[in-house]
């Protein structure tokens, strides 16, 4: 054991761990970040919403050279997929950034150390790894993130049956495709194959796809990704599967009963959650409070029920969401330096990365409904907006939900072009406390896509101008 000691060690160098061992070190903390993965960035930047997002990209181009460009009076002669080159683009993107947060650590003097971290209690975390070794510290922060949620009876190889991770790495495109769960994942990657030339089909348990999200927005969603090709089998539950050497057959059963059937595909992608990754840490050991889901119980000052130990991230309560987890570190680290920083976890963005992207913050209306909260509704199509008409992307709407009696903005929700981006002067606005009206009286500069929010904000009070 080392004389050291850290006034901060963090297990887990994801979007959580990493963002706050750099602000931990702005603030003048001894710290360390304990990372088993041999590279930093967490499943986000590996094997998550980077490289995935590189793909989006990729066959969205593929897409659109193929079936857009004709029209626009460009032609490119037969277009051709290289795979390979494709997925090593995606890993290029992935090198660079990891890179760049190790080159962040040393900018900020953070110790970074790989191997898996246990806590032994006391202020201790036991590394094993390249370098074994036991640090002490004045506080110890998990951010350790999360993992695939298993189902049963459906064993997944990440060769035929993958995950998350298998299907960002496919040799070759399957012909046909299955994937068990309809949420932001499984739809991100379903929608990457199926540009690619894959026929997907989303089995879901239940009755609609992307649960949480506005219900307006995922009927408008679903029958866009129909348009698109996507095949929904929903109110379906997958019992098993079985596999040759060439397919995988999965028994499928009705949700609320019924005959059973099978589907059968080359490739099958289970994307159905993520849960904690808290296993394996010594958290029973010294005492740390989890709740059912696995999840660690923390205070406003994000304190485990162990004095001295922390946790933010996908392994408390909340949204498993990279910049949920970001926040969650900066905020923690500066009220352990003595600040007042706080979150608002009502205005916290989500963005799916279809196309068209769906964003959305705040309350949806069904919540709402359910709060007894009186809410005026302003919608307006993207088809009226000038720049999504010369663009030729015209699907989907903005619509933004107002206390009635206020006219405070309770909740954004978009489908549509870029909507991942337009969301943010939303979340501005929400985080100032703005009105409706205050989005509506605000310029925006024309010919822009986020005219559709000031259109949206204006049709809450009945005033549309273009729409």
């Amino acid at each position: 054991m080392s004389d050291e000691i850290f006034d901060l060690v963090i297990v887990g160098g994801g979007p959580g761990g990493y963002t706050a061992a750099i602000r931990a070190a702005q603030l003048g903390m001894k710290t360390a970040c304990v990372e088993k993965r041999g590279a930093l960035g967490g499943t986000c930047l590996n094997v998550g919403c980077i490289p995935s997002k590189a793909l989006l990209q990729s066959s969205e181009l593929f897409e659109e050279a193929q079936h857009s460009f004709e029209s626009r009076g460009i032609s490119t002669g037969t277009v051709k997929l290289d795979l390979k080159k494709m997925l090593g683009q995606k890993d290029t993107t992935v090198e660079s950034l990891t890179q760049g947060i190790e080159f962040l650590f040393k900018k900020n003097k953070v110790t970074y150390i790989k191997g898996a971290g246990v806590l032994q209690g006391g202020g201790r975390v036991e590394v094993t790894g390249e370098n074994s070794q036991i640090l002490k510290a004045k506080n110890i922060l998990i951010a350790t993130g999360s993992e695939v949620t298993p189902l049963p009876n459906v064993e997944i190889d990440e060769k035929q049956i993958v995950s998350s991770t298998g299907a960002l790495e496919l040799p070759k495109v399957p012909k046909k495709m299955i994937v068990i769960g309809a949420g932001v994942i499984g739809l991100e990657l379903g929608t990457v194959w199926r540009r690619l030339g894959a026929e997907v089909t989303v089995v879901e348990f239940l009755d609609r796809i992307l649960p949480g999200t506005d219900t307006e927005v995922a009927k408008t969603t679903q029958r866009i990704m129909k348009k698109q090709g996507i095949k929904f089998m929903l109110g379906k539950k997958v019992t098993g599967a079985k596999k040759t050497k060439t397919a995988v057959t999965l028994s499928l059963e009705p949700a609320k009963g019924g005959d059973a059937e099978s589907l059968k595909a080359d490739v099958v992608l289970l994307a159905i959650g993520r849960r904690p990754y808290t296993e394996g840490l010594g958290l029973e050991d010294i005492g740390v409070d989890q709740d059912k889901q696995g999840r660690i119980v923390v205070d406003e000052n994000f304190k485990s029920s162990v004095d001295g130990v922390y946790a933010i991230g996908d392994v408390i309560e909340g949204p498993m969401l990279a910049h949920k987890a970001e926040d969650e570190g900066v905020v923690c680290v500066e009220k352990l330096s003595g600040q007042m920083p706080h979150i608002d976890y009502n205005i916290i963005p989500g963005v799916i990365y279809t196309w068209p992207e769906v964003a959305t913050v705040g309350q949806t209306e069904e919540q709402l409904k359910e709060s007894n909260v009186e809410y005026n509704v302003g919608k307006v199509p993207f088809m009226a907006n000038s720049r999504a008409r010369a663009n030729g992307f015209t699907d989907g709407f903005v619509k933004i939900l107002a206390d009635k009696k206020t006219d405070k903005v309770l909740g954004v929700h978009i489908i549509g072009p870029d909507a991942g981006t337009i969301i943010h002067e939303c979340v501005l606005a929400m985080e100032f406390g703005a009105s409706a009206e205050d989005i509506a009286r605000t310029c925006h500069a024309h010919p822009t896509l986020n005219e559709a929010v000031k259109e949206a904000a204006l049709a809450v009070a009945g005033r549309t101008l273009n729409s």
